[in-house]
């Protein structure tokens, strides 16, 4: 069954307390992950997020990668406050192990076909000790689609990529949770955990913020307090992080 109907995925629809609320625990889940101190962050998020000023409003300097890997056109870093923008299609302007923290949220690597080369441009950058926090599909939300799409032939396949067309054309890459800490072990990164991003199911918050909205940030808190990693079988995302030794 479909945690979440296809028309809603991209944030727009009738959820809009569970966008809310996801949100609300992507945002916090971030303000716990950032450096303690003043570092240099990489943003591969690609621009579709807020990610970039969160951090930049902690404190941190932030380059800002625009279109990931989805242009040939490269670009020069422009300044714009604590956060600087560039257009690259992969991070050869970047030198090795200049960056302290990688940000790919917004299902940058579900999105990006070609993970494996992607993170291994990542754990380049990355200084001894750097850490990386990605954001991917889940297999939970593949099989969901590919169910709707009515393609059963394909919901055996779970062992292998799981490539899923979307109703615009485009193609996300789905994960396991063993998927996941391989692409990022593959890199040469030691994987600190993997979780699903919400456990909490959209009726349930629809549920509990329509009775007083006042108790978002008591979701925020239950969700992340709550100990789930490697669970396979709930979530549309999954979310892990990673070290550089």
């Amino acid at each position: 069954m479909l945690p979440i109907p296809a028309e809603e995925l991209n944030g727009s629809g009738t959820l809009g307390p569970y966008w809310t609320f996801y949100h609300a625990v992507v945002a916090e889940q971030l303000s716990r992950w950032l450096p303690a101190d003043p570092s240099v962050v990489l943003d591969l998020s690609g621009g579709r997020g807020r990610w970039s000023s969160q951090a930049a409003r902690a404190g941190h300097r932030v380059i800002e990668v625009l279109d990931f890997r989805r242009t040939a056109e490269g670009g020069r870093l422009r300044d714009a406050g604590l956060v600087r923008h560039v257009r690259a299609d992969d991070l050869s302007f970047l030198p090795d192990e200049s960056v302290d923290a990688v940000v790919a949220e917004e299902r940058a690597m579900s999105i990006e076909l070609m993970a494996e080369s992607a993170m291994s441009d990542v754990a380049r950058v990355l200084k001894p000790g750097g850490r990386a926090l990605v954001c991917v599909d889940s297999l939970v939300l593949g099989m969901a689609i590919l169910a709707e799409q009515g393609q059963w032939q394909h919901l055996r396949q779970t062992g292998e990529v799981m490539l899923v067309p979307w109703p615009d054309g485009s193609i996300t890459r789905c994960f396991s949770s063993t998927q996941l800490r391989e692409l990022l072990t593959g890199a040469g990164l030691e994987v600190e955990w993997v979780r699903p991003r919400t456990v909490l199911s959209p009726s349930t918050v629809d549920h509990v913020l329509g009775s007083d909205t006042r108790t978002l940030s008591y979701l925020v808190r239950t969700e992340l307090d709550a100990r789930p990693d490697e669970d396979d079988t709930v979530g549309i995302h999954l979310v892990a992080s990673a070290r550089k030794s």
